[in-house]
């Protein structure tokens, strides 16, 4: 069997579909077995509001920690990921501010005069996205991501639109057509369906059912865009009573959804290597059933336990999803590893306690990529611990001379690379 190209595209009209990683495109076998040589990824998430820390924390330290009341749902995932406490970037606060500063660890981000900084995707970016055909995505409600010269890089907001970046080419009109047809129900599949076959028909069995579990995300994504796009047009039901203020009705955390099945396809067909995401927040009022008020009113909930009830049920609806992409990628092969495990997946927020606009003891959890995971690494909470120290680590897994990043002050201690 002949080798095929890493950038062997599945084409059809308006539509460019690059493949996942498969075994014929590996160059080389020792025993019969394909040596990896898979890239190493990145995927930065920021949700802005923070987390409940009573809900969020583990209240024990170290490998043999219990998880939380937030975490419990990952049980299965646990030796995957590592949870941070006691961190937080040196001189950063301003409140809701602070966004601006969460992967650049530019201090004060609510003075007039601040200026930012380049953040830490484009900084990885610059020496790695020659590689793909997309340097880096930038998805989400605001932008984590900062130019060298501390401009921000605007976020695609709807998962639609970057499906379609990624994977609809040609003319306009011959975009515009496809995308019709996504809205009809047929799938990017049927228009590269003459390709698809003869691919499967000359790779090994392996490879036929990585094939397959790639056409199943392709299609079961395109059918959760095309629900994200309808609730967005359906009004919300009509009640007698006042509304409590002006706002606009969101699905959280079928977006949340959205954006993460866009995202696993772009690092399975390696479109990009750098992807950021910012959550949502602020003014929506949830599509979850027992929220009815605004998620940032419900933030500034002053202990009030029905607030506190509805804001949990937001958190956990966000971290379901969550644990569910990770779950995902961790089921997906990539060479003789897996997609997970090649993919440093970042989940923080630029406040501790968005109650208070609190920019101290932020909540991070770290995420495959090649690190020794499975603990909980506990900081001092009232001299909290450079989390830029964090970013070099990053750096330095993803094979990148780094021994310092913003204000960081080394590596982050406790955390160790694995040799895979």
């Amino acid at each position: 069997m002949n080798q095929i190209s890493r950038r062997t595209f599945f084409r059809g009209a308006g539509v460019c579909l690059a493949l996942p990683l498969l075994e014929a495109m590996l160059p080389c076998r020792v025993n019969g077995t394909p040596v990896a040589t898979a890239p190493r990824r990145l995927v930065a998430i920021n949700i802005p509001l923070g987390f409940l820390p009573e809900k969020f924390f583990p209240t024990q330290s170290g490998a043999g920690y219990a998880l939380s009341e937030y975490l419990a749902p990952a049980e299965t995932l646990k030796n995957n990921f590592t949870i941070f406490s006691g961190i937080s970037h040196p001189g950063v606060d301003g409140g809701h501010s602070a966004e601006k500063s969460f992967l650049t660890a530019c201090p004060s981000p609510g003075s007039r005069t601040f200026k930012n900084s380049i953040s830490l995707d484009q900084f990885i970016a610059r020496q790695i996205g020659g590689e793909t055909r997309f340097a880096s995505l930038t998805l989400g409600d605001h932008s984590l991501s900062w130019s060298p010269n501390g401009v921000a890089i605007p976020a695609e907001q709807s998962p639609a639109k970057a499906f379609a970046r990624l994977f609809l080419s040609g003319s306009a009109k011959e975009v515009a057509a496809q995308q019709r047809q996504l809205e009809d129900g047929r799938s990017i599949m049927d228009t590269v369906l003459e390709d698809a076959k003869s691919m499967e028909r000359s790779v090994s069995g392996a490879d036929r059912a990585k094939l397959d579990q790639f056409f199943t995300a392709v299609r079961e994504t395109e059918q959760r865009l095309v629900k994200s796009q309808a609730w967005s047009q359906t009004p919300r039901p009509k009640i007698a009573a006042p509304p409590p203020g002006s706002y606009n009705g969101a699905d959280l955390a079928g977006t949340f959804r959205a954006h993460f099945d866009v995202i696993r396809l772009a690092l399975e067909t390696d479109s990009t290597r750098v992807i950021t995401l910012g959550g949502p927040g602020y003014g929506t009022v949830p599509l979850i059933k027992g929220v009815e008020l605004g998620y940032h009113g419900l933030s500034h909930h002053g202990k009030n336990p029905d607030m506190m009830r509805q804001l949990e049920l937001i958190e956990r609806a966000t971290l379901t999803a969550f644990f569910d992409f990770l779950g995902s990628l961790n089921s997906s092969a990539d060479g003789s590893s897996t997609l997970l495990n090649r993919t440093q997946i970042l989940l923080g927020s630029n406040l501790g306690n968005a109650s208070g606009h609190l920019t101290t003891n932020l909540p991070v959890l770290l995420a495959g990529g090649g690190f020794r995971h499975g603990q909980h690494l506990a900081f001092d909470q009232k001299q909290n611990y450079p989390l830029p120290n964090l970013f070099v680590s990053m750096l330095q897994r993803l094979g990148m001379e780094a021994d310092k990043f913003a204000t960081s002050t080394g590596t982050m201690s406790g955390l160790e690379m694995t040799r895979d």
